[in-house]
């Protein structure tokens, strides 16, 4: 099977040849660390399995987060960390896409506009659902970045999962309707002058057709239930990267075929791409470094914890705090563990391996 380290290792020296005195520190460097993982390069173990009774190698991840093989096991981690946030109401799905005027500004100056993203769209949805109309409280909000087509277009757009009801400045805990949280088109008018006034507030501000402020921005609302069943629909947002392995169908030619489903037929489709599209792609959706890519708002803030502490009593004054699971999870020593490729069974360390001082350029 062909892996995006592989099309990397192939590729990505004629890719940086050709392009890197315009590529991002950020993209070269998960290009390298995505070539890196689980070689010899970043060292590792060698290990011995007591029922095959042979020697297996281990090496490290390079733990970057738009890595395939690294990013598998983060959502129930992730999940498990949510725990006391939860609240016993209904929860929606909000998404806010930057309009396509702005694509092109935002490819270019990453930190700049998603940040302005991020901060325009929780303000509009704060400032809508404290509205005596809708909510008429404080809601509690976690939101995503995401910007991605599935076929890996640059498509950025925020996620938020939102609590159904809010607190009130009364200390009153005011429900939402369980299929309606707000209306969506006051939220897209609200949206809109809230990113121009972010983004006036910088240099870019005079880069952008004007015509963008006069058409509809796109905003969507959905119900998905209960609180953990909200957070386990946001959590592959959030670890998911741009494209997996499993996707990855051939590299023949310099061209990469990989797979996607359509989002209007629901289908499987198939894309095939020169080998320097396919990279300039995926590198398109590689955050800046240090970029915070979840956030928290109104009352799952960690200002606010002690309101959101304030709306479960009022929720639930003796029920005991929920969870993801009824079961126990794995002891963490048997998850970080390597596991026999032919058995299965836990494997003994027997010596560490140094990393490579040198990688072949």
């Amino acid at each position: 099977m062909v892996e995006l380290a592989d099309i990397f290792r192939l590729h990505g020296p004629d890719y940086r040849a050709q392009f890197a005195d315009r590529m991002l520190p950020s993209h070269l460097r998960a290009m390298e660390q995505i070539e890196q993982c689980r070689t010899e390069a970043l060292g590792g173990g060698l290990y011995f399995c007591d029922h095959c009774l042979e020697n297996h190698y281990s090496y490290h991840s390079c733990k970057n987060r738009h890595c395939p093989k690294c990013q598998n096991d983060q959502a129930n981690a992730w999940l498990e960390n949510q725990r006391d946030l939860l609240l016993p109401v209904n929860y929606f799905m909000l998404t806010f896409t930057l309009p396509e005027e702005l694509r092109s500004l935002a490819r270019s100056h990453q930190q700049t506009i998603y940040n302005i993203l991020f901060r325009a769209s929780a303000a509009a949805l704060l400032e809508l659902s404290s509205d005596p109309r809708f909510v008429g409280g404080k809601i509690g909000m976690v939101g995503v970045l995401h910007t991605w087509t599935r076929d890996l277009f640059y498509h950025p757009h925020t996620h938020y999962i939102a609590t159904g009801g809010g607190l009130s400045d009364d200390g009153r805990w005011l429900a939402s309707r369980p299929d309606f949280l707000v209306h969506v088109k006051p939220l897209s008018i609200l949206f809109r002058p809230k990113f121009q006034a972010q983004l006036k507030k910088t240099d870019l501000f005079p880069l952008v057709d004007q015509q963008t402020w006069n058409k509809d921005w796109v905003v969507h609302c959905q119900p998905v239930g209960t609180g953990e069943a909200a957070f386990k629909y946001l959590a592959p947002y959030i670890f998911r990267v741009a494209i997996s392995n499993n996707r990855i169908l051939s590299l023949v030619d310099g061209q990469v075929t990989f797979s996607f489903k359509d989002s209007t037929s629901n289908q499987i489709k198939f894309s095939t791409l020169p080998v320097q599209e396919f990279i300039r792609r995926f590198l398109q959706h590689v955050l800046p470094q240090n970029f915070v890519k979840v956030r928290y708002y109104g009352l799952l803030s960690a200002s606010n914890r002690h309101l959101l502490d304030q709306a479960r009593q009022l929720l639930t004054p003796t029920a005991s705090q929920s969870a993801f699971s009824n079961t126990d999870p794995e002891p963490r020593d048997s998850l970080d563990a390597p596991r026999c490729p032919k058995c299965g069974a836990l494997l003994r360390l027997i010596e560490k391996l140094k990393p490579r001082t040198r990688w072949p350029p």
